[in-house]
């Protein structure tokens, strides 16, 4: 089995070169234990500006990332047995055992998510899982990104001073969010739900509510469910 290669995806690569040029994530990467590189996704845009994001369809604040630059680039470094990951407040809790579920992989591509999220059609049509690291937003999923590498790359034996260390590890309220879409409205035959381009504010917003409460029964049911009254406080 050949060595774990991770491929991070991200507006911001500089953000990567502390955490993994130093301590024992450098140290197991000059040992050839695991290979790590960051890209800039900007280097897959097209147009002279070399656009990322563009305003959400149906209107609100913020900016979404477009499904162009990001779907060229994971096709561009993918193989027949990579796992392709986005890093979303949306996506499902990250554990230890979720690590040791990742570190078995020979290649790892994870997108790391800015703004007010990724286009809709990236986490349908691209990616084979989204992972959160909490339930708090960051100013970019680059940061969690590399929470995810450590967790992982450290069970990779060898990496720690003691491999046992790995064994023995321990380990706002509200409705996740509702899907994104932007330009353009059609995108390899994929379409946008036709009542975004509507302009029906009220539509909109009862669509996007019924979306967040749909995926959090499926991916986040814990948020639904009532909270526990705490016994000793009530005594």
């Amino acid at each position: 089995m050949n060595p774990l290669h991770i491929d991070l995806l991200t507006l911001f690569p500089g953000i990567c070169s502390g955490p993994m040029t130093q301590s024992m994530m450098k140290r197991a990467q000059e040992k050839g234990l695991f290979s790590f590189q960051a890209h800039d996704i900007r280097e897959w845009t097209t147009d002279k500006h070399r656009l990322t994001d563009d305003a959400p369809y149906g209107g609100g604040e913020g900016m979404v990332m477009k499904p162009e630059p990001i779907f060229a680039a994971v096709e561009s470094l993918k193989r027949p047995t990579s796992r392709v990951i986005l890093m979303s407040p949306s996506g499902h809790s990250f554990s230890q055992a979720h690590a040791a579920q990742l570190v078995v992989y020979e290649h790892l591509i994870i997108i790391s998510g800015h703004y007010e999220g990724v286009d809709q059609r990236v986490i349908d049509h691209l990616v084979d899982e989204e992972i959160s690291i909490g339930d708090y937003i960051l100013t970019n999923g680059t940061l969690a990104a590399l929470v995810v590498i450590d967790a992982v790359t450290r069970l990779i034996p060898g990496v720690l001073g003691n491999d046992q260390s790995a064994v023995r590890d321990s380990f706002s309220n509200g409705l996740l969010e509702h899907p994104q879409y932007t330009r353009p409205a059609e995108f390899r035959g994929w379409k946008i739900p036709e009542i975004l381009l509507g302009g029906n504010h009220p539509a909109i917003a009862i669509w996007r509510h019924e979306r967040s409460l749909e995926k959090t029964r499926r991916v986040r049911p814990d948020l639904l469910s009532p909270p526990t009254e705490n016994i000793s406080s009530l005594e």
